[in-house]
């Protein structure tokens, strides 16, 4: 695996000399670790707001999560001012990609309370959407056909895939904004609030998403070292309060259970070996929502 630089390249940083000439220079840069995807470095300013710069990996191969610098930068402006977003600065091209300059927030990732990421979700869902979204999965239906493309992509045909119940849940037709990917890495603890950074794939649909994605023992596990316990869940859909949707998503959660270790798989397959307890803990998942 290619060694990442602990600053940006000298043309990055050309570039941004160019594209925002009113910025105070940072004296430090320091690789930031917590992406899996995009490179990003934590730029610290004297007098002025420190400032993360992203340069992006261009489109991602990564069969689940997108990598879109215009839908963050879209994103970035409508949420900042809400609270739950960094504040964005600039955009501009280099001769390595994209780039995304934000403001950074000082602060934690997010290690436990999981009701105050619901309320943070909740949030999030209830504001308008912007148009030009991608429209994320919604339904059974949906969620099997997007399993099978990820298992495509795979040496093997997993026995998971068999186990999915055959009654199915019906689209909610819902047009939901959906940050799409709230792991705990992406939930910064900052000034007495949870805010949420990584903006690449957002989209539109049903909130049970993101609530998937929260909940899954795979991301429990990679970011934060373990899986939510069954008290740490329940307090989620608490103070999430809306019944509707936590019954809709125990309806769902086999299927996106069978997608995320889809994903394990994949990421196994492609060099990825500490996702490899991940695809045991969603199978294991799986196999529990199914029971009774």
């Amino acid at each position: 695996m290619t060694e990442l630089p602990s600053s940006p390249p000298d043309s990055v940083l050309s570039a941004l000399a160019d594209a925002v000439p009113h910025l105070v220079r940072p004296t430090e840069w320091h690789l930031l670790h917590g992406g899996r995807t995009n490179t990003a470095w934590h730029g610290t300013c004297e007098g002025a707001t420190d400032v993360v710069l992203k340069l992006y990996a261009g489109a991602a191969r990564n069969p689940l999560f997108p990598n879109d610098p215009n839908a963050e930068e879209t994103l970035l402006r409508l949420l900042a001012p809400r609270g739950i977003a960094p504040t964005f600065m600039a955009s501009f091209d280099t001769d390595r990609g994209r780039c995304n300059l934000y403001e950074h927030l000082p602060g934690d990732t997010w290690y436990m309370d999981t009701p105050a990421v619901a309320r943070l979700m909740r949030l999030l869902h209830i504001l308008p959407a912007p148009e030009g979204l991608r429209s994320a999965c919604d339904g059974s239906a949906a969620l099997v056909r997007q399993t099978l493309e990820i298992v495509g992509k795979c040496s093997v045909m997993p026995a998971f895939v068999s186990d999915l119940p055959e009654a199915a849940v019906q689209p909610s037709g819902r047009q939901t904004l959906l940050h799409a990917d709230i792991v705990p890495g992406n939930v910064i603890q900052t000034g007495g609030k949870l805010k949420l950074i990584d903006w690449q794939c957002p989209a539109v649909g049903d909130p049970c998403e993101d609530i998937a994605v929260f909940l899954s023992p795979a991301m429990q596990q990679l970011y934060r070292g373990r899986p939510l316990s069954e008290q740490e869940t329940d307090a989620f859909f608490i103070a999430y309060d809306d019944e509707n949707v936590a019954e809709r998503y125990r309806r769902l959660a086999p299927f996106y259970h069978a997608r995320m270790a889809a994903y394990c798989l994949w990421q196994v397959e492609n060099d990825r070996p500490a996702y490899g307890d991940g695809l045991q803990l969603e199978v294991t998942a799986l196999q529990r929502s199914l029971r009774p």
